[in-house]
């Protein structure tokens, strides 16, 4: 069509990288709405129009695995004064597109500001102090590519960072929780983390963390509340891709590397994975042990109902930054029943059936991910003081859990004996909780193995029945 158009941004940037992307930004001297649409008909994708008022077109390319993206910008003046507007020097720079006789092709890299030099040393390095000021969003960015990209932050630009930090709170809470979780997403987890504390960010963007710093706990604990929960995040890391702990192989379990991968890589809210969910319940699992922390006359630090509390100071965090309602669940299930695996029978015993059929009802699709956030839980508590014999008789418990589970003794795994339509029918009952009671009671003594048939079922029924009368 005998349109100037450059490649720009974070595109020209991976290229660079020898990195594959799904986002690429063109700059056209051309009407970005026409262009869109032939761009959308030559290619089988749609046209979107992000912003008219600035002629912003997006072609979605529904191509591979997922969804790519073209984002056409009509360019105006000048390329050079474009690209000095943007955000950081490494995506500031531009590659023109030429029709040749041999096709389209770039014709070398436009770079007004060292953007090439950064990227080969693997600097974060802001275009102008003024970039945070004129998007806020940038704030977070900055932190997230550095995790993406292994990369780090100038140190001037993390002072300009430092210095505009309070803007963050000004920034679309869908965007904040977009930042948040690429990073969480990204390896090394911790580390970014503690970079984002660092720059003055993350108690911004989780005003309830800044509670938790100094918070000293039982002589049990190696760290304060504070870093226990990012100390808990890198030990799912570990954990999860199988990395060795104070000796002791922590992806021993029951359930193989590779199943565990399946599973933690498994999409579960807004495009993000169950390990990233994983993560951001383990930063927030031990949220309100602030709120709930008492000392005894003898000196002793508990923190009664921290983790029903916490599920719920956790929902409405994630509530704040426009988390999906599955992923949101999600994670409350895993703070609200993090403790449990390690209580669900007294120390040297396993847990009986019923308790396992239990735990697997009540926590549901979040129960495999709780049993790794008790693991990492646990080995950030002890932290140095960590014991080989005492890890591996936790890892026992939880593997005879995940045993239990895979040998079909879980809820969702069980036939299903009676239905509330036979106990009705049965007993001559009306629809209430009382029917679901009695469900419940069935599914227990099944997952237990008491019961077998649908005979045993009914009769352990009418012997629950009789016996609430008896005593009525």
């Amino acid at each position: 069509m005998g349109v100037e158009t450059h490649l720009v941004g974070g595109a020209v940037r991976d290229i660079l990288l020898g990195l594959d992307t799904r986002d690429i930004d063109l700059l056209v001297r051309a009407d970005t709405l026409e262009l869109g649409t032939e761009l959308a008909r030559c290619l089988g994708g749609r046209r979107v129009v992000l912003d008219e008022a600035r002629s912003i077109v997006r072609v979605v390319l529904p191509y591979g695995d997922g969804p790519s993206y073209v984002d056409l910008s009509r360019l105006d003046g000048s390329l050079m004064e474009d690209l000095g507007r943007r955000d950081f020097t490494i995506d500031a720079m531009a590659m023109q597109l030429l029709v040749t006789a041999g096709g389209a092709s770039g014709e070398g890299v436009l770079d007004p500001g060292r953007g090439l030099s950064d990227l080969r040393n693997g600097v974060i390095r802001s275009v102008a102090e003024s970039v945070f000021q004129e998007d806020p969003a940038r704030l977070m960015r900055a932190p997230r590519l550095a995790a993406q990209l292994r990369f780090r932050i100038d140190d001037d630009t993390a002072q300009q960072i430092r210095r505009s930090a309070h803007l963050v709170v000004k920034v679309a809470a869908e965007r904040v929780r977009d930042e948040l979780l690429k990073l969480l997403e990204a390896s090394a987890a911790m580390a970014s983390i503690r970079l984002l504390d660092s720059l003055g960010l993350l108690c911004l963007v989780i005003p309830e963390l800044s509670e938790s710093r100094g918070v000293a706990q039982p002589k049990e604990h190696y760290w304060d509340v504070f870093n226990h929960l990012v100390e808990t995040v890198g030990q799912i890391e570990r954990i999860v891709q199988g990395e060795s702990a104070t000796g002791a192989i922590v992806d021993d379990t029951i359930l193989g590397p590779e199943r565990v991968r399946r599973h933690f890589a498994e999409e579960v809210s807004d495009g993000y994975s169950r390990l990233t969910l994983l993560k951001l319940a383990g930063l927030l699992h031990d949220i309100a042990k602030p709120a709930t922390k008492t000392v005894e006359d003898s000196g002793r630090i508990r923190f009664l109902g921290h983790h029903i509390e916490g599920a719920e100071v956790s929902a409405e965090i994630l509530k704040r930054l426009r988390l999906s309602g599955r992923g949101t669940e999600l994670v409350r299930l895993m703070v609200h029943h993090h403790l449990r695996p390690s209580q669900m029978a007294s120390k040297g015993e396993l847990p009986s059936n019923r308790a396992v059929f239990r735990y697997f009802r009540d926590v549901g699709d979040a129960a495999i991910d709780t049993l790794y956030l008790s693991m990492a839980d646990y080995l950030a508590a002890r932290g140095p003081l960590l014991g080989t014999e005492e890890w591996t008789e936790h890892c026992r418990v939880i593997n005879h859990i995940l045993r239990e589970h895979l040998e079909g003794k879980a809820p969702d795994s069980l036939p299903k004996l009676i239905s509330g339509h036979d106990i009705m029918k049965s007993f001559s009952m009306d629809p209430g909780p009382g029917v679901g009671r009695l469900l419940s009671l069935v599914g227990e003594a099944q997952g237990s193995g008491d019961i077998t048939t649908r005979e045993e079922a009914l009769e352990l029924v009418k012997t629950n029945l009789d016996s609430r009368a008896a005593n009525a």
